[in-house]
């Protein structure tokens, strides 16, 4: 296999060669790592749950199919699981400390790095925290669409549904969002609220953003 077509290969050929593996890596390490700080604010938590999506890319790599989407969503739909399983492993213990038990130590520099990478996607955080009280299924598309910039038909391969019920989950996430930005602005400011037809802000900015698919 010469250079020009490892650069080519997907997942299935990363599995078996070493160097297409790396390749893979480096080529898709920082969409995959924006994705995780979007969900967690702890370096640590975020370079362990990146290696994890990595090592699973070894076992779910039979699963890629291009015409379903781009390498990057594939990569989500894993790492949306991958977010999930560690947030229910952390509800199950009674004790935080057993969060740091047996991690590898971070140098400085990458804890720097990786700060920098939380810091810049907390706007992102905010976003998902906006988008809580949806419907696990609404919310799921919803993440994917207008939190991270998935088209609907890589969304809808991601989370393995079909594409018209990604639409419909995402047309009412964001009727409801809109309506629950309505109705806090109201409670918030009732004059605002009067007057937001004419372009006023609406106090729960985040919601609308959301909504709107500007997030």
């Amino acid at each position: 296999m010469d250079g020009a077509e490892r650069l080519r290969s997907g997942p299935a050929a990363a599995v078996r060669d070493r160097q297409v593996f790396e390749e893979f890596y480096r080529r898709h390490v920082d969409a995959v790592m924006r994705f995780v700080a979007r969900r967690v604010d702890d370096p640590h938590t975020a370079a362990d749950l990146t290696a994890e999506i990595f090592l699973a890319v070894l076992d779910s790599a039979h699963t890629y199919r291009p015409r379903l989407g781009s390498e990057t969503a594939w990569l989500y739909g894993i790492a949306r699981n991958i977010v999930s399983s560690e947030r229910r492993r952390v509800a199950r213990e009674a004790e935080r400390n057993l969060r740091f038990s047996g991690r590898r130590l971070l140098e400085a520099d990458d804890i720097v790095r990786l700060e920098d990478k939380l810091d810049a996607e907390s706007p992102g955080r905010h976003a998902l925290a906006a988008l809580a009280r949806l419907p696990e299924s609404e919310r799921a598309v919803m993440e994917l669409v207008a939190v991270d910039q998935l088209t609907v038909t890589e969304a809808a391969a991601a989370l393995g549904i079909r594409q018209v019920t990604a639409r419909v989950r995402l047309h009412r996430a964001r009727k409801a969002l809109r309506e629950e930005a309505g109705v806090n602005a109201a409670k918030t400011n009732p004059v605002a609220a009067q007057t937001s037809s004419t372009g006023a802000e609406t106090p729960d900015a985040s919601l609308l953003y959301v909504a709107r698919g500007e997030a």
